[in-house]
């Protein structure tokens, strides 16, 4: 069963197929995209493989991405992996975890400062690592510990 969580202003819950249109509303927007590491989508049937994607990774137990919904507003804002602090806390605390690691595009300062903010440290960049737009980009590694001790 995929866990849901919550947050003060957001639930955060299962990207199915009903959200199709919305990830295709945030994913064809090229603000979103732009530090994403894919490209802007064009097609609604991009957004099918997305969700079809994220289903079958959680399924396999290789990642999992969650479905932003602000609370009383229904329909999906974006989606998310571990990069807030209650999705950082059911990593290490209900999935056993002992390191999450991100991977952040240089130029996306508003990423890099919360990770930062969040107790992630950056370990160093990986030069040429995503693609975005038909250019290699350099990204920063960053990670976070259970135990920072």
């Amino acid at each position: 069963m995929f866990p849901g969580l919550e947050t003060e202003r957001l639930i955060l819950r299962e990207i199915t197929s009903d959200d199709v249109q919305d990830i295709f509303a945030c994913f064809s927007n090229e603000d979103v995209t732009r530090f994403y590491g894919q490209e802007t989508l064009e097609h609604i049937d991009q957004a099918k493989a997305i969700v079809d994607f994220f289903a079958k990774s959680y399924i396999e137990r290789r990642g999992i991405r969650w479905g932003m919904e602000r609370k009383g507003a229904p329909g999906l804002i974006g989606t998310i992996g571990f990069n807030v602090t209650r999705v950082i806390e059911y990593g290490f605390d209900e999935l056993g975890l002992t390191r999450i690691g991100a991977v952040v595009f240089i130029e996306n300062e508003a990423s890099n400062h919360l990770l930062t903010k969040l107790g992630f440290q950056r370990e160093g960049i990986l030069r040429d690592y995503m693609y975005q737009s038909g250019k290699a980009h350099d990204t920063h590694m960053y990670s976070i510990l259970k135990n920072k001790e």
